[in-house]
């Protein structure tokens, strides 16, 4: 069943929802940006048709619901410790498409890792439900379309937003209860067929190719230019990386909680060792890892997709203007390169 509602019939459907649910959406935080006076989009509690940011991306993705960048795991004294209480309150999140797909990826981590799951994930995980948001075609980071993110089956609701409201395809029985009396109307999503970016993914399935890349001088040029602050990854969609850290209530050492913070492969001493042994010790060693990551070896463990959906945050958050697209098409060119080589050799 399909339906339009107008921005109040869209408010008493979110009243009425927010009753079993919390409600997430992209939101605009006022004056909370980067620089003096400016805004930023990201995610959080909406009960208003008004609050939901429809037509801009996102400067921060949807895993910060699922997964924030601060948790609580548990918590001690000198004679115990008690795992922290798993949410009970189901979740709705307004996300698009390559947001959804980037949980698919972050589930594929969190949940099927060499058999293990964390429990901390799937148990919020279980909980979630997603109201699909049209897109408009993203903007010109965007590149959904390269990595065949641009669509996706996995919502319960499919949404089409508006100044005036909004068309709703309800496609969950579950929801179908909560839209009784709203008016009826055909809707079909639709999905973006083309961004104003495209990146050829390059073929890394030669050993021998990307041993040459590992080593090829494209990742110099990183050492100059990245500055190692981990705002990609941060703000990446399936970067799931973490550390812990042990937070001390008052002047007892041992009472206190443990906390899983996020952390970034991109910022020195991430990997360092024992004996301040680092395995990648610059910039360029830490983006070699992360593009080879994202665009090989997830997929290569996993099997069916790349680790990188598309939705372009990281370049929006680069304060050194690092593309990500770009320095994708530069890997392509370089394998190209590679293989023209070994041909003539």
């Amino acid at each position: 069943m399909s339906y339009n509602l107008t921005a109040a019939q869209a408010d008493m459907l979110l009243e009425s929802l927010a009753k079993d649910y919390k409600i997430y959406a992209p939101k605009r935080l006022r004056a909370q940006g980067r620089f003096s006076d400016t805004d930023i989009i990201s995610y959080g509690e909406v009960s208003k048709f008004e609050e939901i940011v429809w037509d801009t991306k996102s400067d921060y993705p949807v895993k910060e619901v699922i997964t924030p960048i601060q948790q609580a795991i548990f918590y001690f004294t000198e004679d115990e410790y008690r795992e922290s209480k798993a949410p009970t309150k189901p979740i709705l999140i307004l996300a698009r498409p390559c947001d959804i797909n980037a949980q698919d990826v972050q589930a594929q981590i969190y949940a099927g890792n060499g058999g293990f799951t964390d429990s901390y994930y799937a148990r919020k995980r279980a909980l979630v439900r997603f109201v699909m948001m049209e897109c408009g075609g993203g903007d010109d980071t965007c590149f959904c379309v390269s990595m065949g993110t641009n669509k996706t089956d996995n919502y319960s609701i499919a949404a089409k937003f508006s100044k005036d409201g909004v068309q709703m395809q309800v496609v969950d029985p579950d929801f179908q209860p909560y839209f009784e009396g709203f008016p009826e109307q055909d809707y079909t999503p639709s999905f973006v067929e083309k961004n104003e970016i495209e990146v050829m993914i390059p073929d890394l399935s030669d050993k021998e190719v990307r041993k040459r890349l590992k080593q090829h001088p494209m990742w110099e040029e990183f050492n100059k230019r990245c500055i190692s602050c981990g705002a990609c990854t941060v703000a990446c969609s399936t970067c799931t990386c973490f550390t812990t850290r042990d937070v001390i209530y008052g002047d007892n050492p041992e009472v206190g909680e443990r906390r899983r913070v996020s952390a970034s492969c991109q910022i020195a001493g991430f990997d360092q060792m024992a004996g301040q042994r680092e395995f990648r010790s610059t910039a360029g060693d830490r983006m070699r890892y992360k593009i080879l990551h994202k665009f090989h070896d997830h997929k290569a463990r996993f099997g069916d997709r790349h680790m990188c959906v598309g939705c372009g945050r990281c370049t929006h958050r680069c304060p050194e203007m690092i593309a990500i697209h770009a320095t994708v098409n530069k890997v392509n060119a370089a394998v190209n390169q590679i293989k023209a080589a070994r041909e003539n050799e």
